[in-house]
């Protein structure tokens, strides 16, 4: 009997997306600079008959391109000093100013890429290392983005949101939205451990294809025994796979388009009621809860929230509104209700 190996967890910090791309931003940064130094070394050569050379003289351009540098690096040795007072003008009006400008901008390089991204990475390693009941978006294609954003609307903080996804773009999406990011590929075991995923509330997998939907799931329950995991999965056959490798719930978009088409066929409001259901945004929503320590010992048509109740779940047991089972809530129990929301007491009445 083999033994089963330790999990070993690799550091990888999260981040977020910038942008401009690191290279970029070094090379506007240092074009900027030279290019006011370029125009520094024109305007002094363009008067360098204002200059005095105290070695041989005579400026040349050669001259120019050393006094420019120990003048922008406020070096200054004094062997070629400006002596007319039109040179005298230009250092003072223009050349300071650029002098400044450059010197802002080398500083502030220094500070964005070895200050400010030593405390950024920090604060991100710190941020993970706390991270505990938070919500893991393993893909963030279209399934994964609207439910990221569905959750925020519901009033999920971002911050408690880590998006795990193999594109930049994407990730730059959810990083707009306030999310955490990491990019990778969430089938691997330190992707997964650097999101801790152990430590979650719940995974919500969208990878876009049934089959790395099933891995990423196979690595998240090996990773995670005890955390939910809802994975979308567009194949029928692929859904028992998905099952089978740990997915507490398993959604299947193309079967719920066909249950509001066939619903639509039977009347124009049922397909409009049950996307409803599904949406915050509409004037009704679904909510799954656990029973209130005031609801217990009563039936389930008397929340405490004022709420529909539909079902309750029992253990492994699924109790419908019209059960006597339904007539007397528990410790324990878990409740599906049908509660209005926001946007309904914002319409008016009538």
């Amino acid at each position: 009997m083999s033994k089963k190996r330790p999990v070993r967890a690799v550091f990888r910090p999260l981040r977020r997306s910038l942008a401009v791309p690191v290279w970029a931003d070094v090379v506007l940064r240092l074009g900027g600079a030279f290019l006011l130094i370029f125009i520094v070394i024109m305007v002094h050569w363009s008067d360098r008959a204002g200059l005095n050379d105290t070695h041989d003289g005579q400026v040349s351009f050669l001259d120019v391109v050393y006094f420019t540098m120990i003048s922008i690096t406020t070096t200054g040795f004094g062997d070629i000093a400006p002596v007319s007072d039109r040179a005298r003008l230009i250092e003072a009006v223009l050349v300071t100013p650029i002098r400044l400008a450059v010197i802002t901008i080398f500083v502030g390089t220094a500070y964005n890429f070895l200050i400010k991204r030593s405390w950024e990475t920090w604060r991100m390693k710190h941020i993970q290392e706390r991270l505990e009941g938070h919500i893991v978006v393993l893909g963030f294609g279209v399934s994964g983005s609207e439910a990221v954003k569905e959750l925020i609307e519901r009033g999920t903080d971002p911050a408690r949101i880590v998006v795990v996804d193999p594109a930049q773009a994407r990730l730059a999406q959810a990083e707009g939205l306030g999310c955490n990011v990491l990019q990778g590929d969430a089938t691997r075991d330190e992707i997964q451990n650097a999101v801790r995923v152990g430590t979650a509330s719940t995974v919500l997998v969208s990878a876009g294809r049934d089959d790395t939907s099933v891995l990423i799931v196979l690595t998240t329950r090996h990773l995670a025994p005890n955390v939910p995991i809802t994975v979308v999965i567009r194949a029928d056959d692929n859904e028992l796979l998905a099952r089978q490798a740990g997915a507490n719930n398993v959604i299947n978009p193309v079967r719920f388009t066909g249950l509001l088409l066939a619903g639509s066929a039977e009347g124009q409001h049922v397909a409009e009621y049950l996307s409803d259901l599904a949406s915050v945004a509409g004037r009704v929503q679904l909510v799954e809860r656990p029973v209130e320590p005031a609801e217990i010992g009563q039936p389930l048509d008397r929340l405490a929230t004022g709420g529909r109740g539909l079902r309750v779940y029992r253990g492994d047991r699924c109790i419908g509104f019209w059960e006597d089972d339904a007539k007397r809530l528990q410790a324990g129990d878990i409740v599906v209700e049908i509660a209005p929301t926001k946007a309904s007491d914002a319409e008016p009445s009538g």
